[in-house]
């Protein structure tokens, strides 16, 4: 048994609190907020992230940064990425040396454009941090539905931590040492289910929707081998199967997200009536940052950064789009 410290208390974090507790490991949650916490050990459910799931008496929620820390095993970063930088630096010193740290963010750091693990590296002053991604709705990881991720660590010996610390006969975990390919397939399959949001919003059908998702992962691959990552692993579960969990999948809120605006609502109405972060939204542009510095082509990436943030109208952008010029279907 391990203690198991899950630092944030939204879907994702509170599913593989789920998880490591099923494991068999000794469980806390940190949260922000002192009187949510206590409302969700007292109710014994995460009503506001994830309803209908109950939840174990045993996890305990800790909303001091010291207590919650103090003496674990393996550390998970489930921080939206707008707050992770904050949240993590909170910590720096905190966290034991000897404590596994694995990222599960999905996302790019709004100020410097870095992915979690560089983040959460510089400020806890560790190389040996671990990733993990791949196609998982938090509510059917904590429903027990079988899912399969991806960690993924420079260090071997940290990804197969990561793995044993979670895998499970309805959780399996593969690894991998490709970081960089791993992190940048969670951040930018966000930005493309985003389009294929506005696509259904718009009434466009499922060979738009195809279209969107084999181009988008296209651009997603083509930035990830300018940053370093090799191509085979956007053809993997964190790409993959990713990209076609978010660009499909009910649960998804990027995906939700996208298909109000392509039925013409304004995006900030849309965000200030949601409790969890849609991170393709501000990914767009940071994936647009990446891409420019790398000197990489991103077309549905642009698209959507244009409507979400510059007022194109979705139509304008389709048909942009669409009237490219043409190429070969490798470029």
């Amino acid at each position: 048994m391990k203690r198991v410290t899950v630092i944030g208390d939204g879907g994702w974090g509170t599913a593989l609190a789920l998880i490591a507790r099923r494991n068999g490991h000794a469980v806390t949650v940190w949260g922000p907020f002192p009187d949510y916490l206590r409302e969700i050990a007292a109710r014994g459910e995460n009503l506001r992230y994830l309803p209908g799931i109950p939840l174990p008496p045993d996890i305990r929620w800790e909303p001091d940064r010291d207590a919650a820390v103090r003496s674990a095993d393996a550390v998970i970063l489930a921080v939206p990425s707008p707050f992770f930088a904050g949240v993590v630096r909170a910590f720096a010193g905190a966290i034991p040396a000897a404590a596994a740290v694995v990222s599960v963010t999905k996302g790019l750091d709004r100020d410097t454009h870095r992915r979690m693990t560089e983040v959460a590296g510089a400020l806890l002053g560790r190389g040996d941090l671990c990733a993990l991604s791949g196609p998982s709705f938090a509510e059917e990881v904590a429903r027990g539905l079988p899912t399969a991720v991806v960690a993924a660590s420079r260090d071997p010996a940290a990804a197969e931590a990561a793995q044993r610390l979670l895998r499970g006969p309805v959780f399996r975990v593969y690894t991998t040492d490709d970081v960089v390919g791993v992190e940048l397939g969670g951040a930018l399959k966000n930005v493309i289910a985003l389009a294929a949001g506005i696509s259904d919003g718009l009434g466009f059908g499922s060979n738009t929707k195809a279209a969107l998702a084999t181009r988008g992962l296209a651009e997603m691959a083509r930035l990830g081998r300018a940053l370093g990552a090799r191509a085979e692993t956007f053809a993997g579960l964190s790409g993959m199967g990713d990209l076609m969990l978010t660009c499909t999948g009910r649960l998804s809120r990027n995906r939700a997200v996208g298909e109000r605006i392509g039925r013409g609502e304004p995006l900030s109405a849309i965000l200030s009536g949601m409790c969890q972060v849609a991170e393709g939204v501000a990914n767009c542009a940071n994936a647009r940052a990446l891409a420019a510095d790398a000197g990489v082509t991103m077309p549905i990436a642009d698209a959507v950064h244009a409507i979400l943030h510059e007022g194109r109208p979705p139509l304008d952008a389709v048909r942009e789009l669409m009237g490219r010029d043409p190429r070969p279907e490798r470029d």
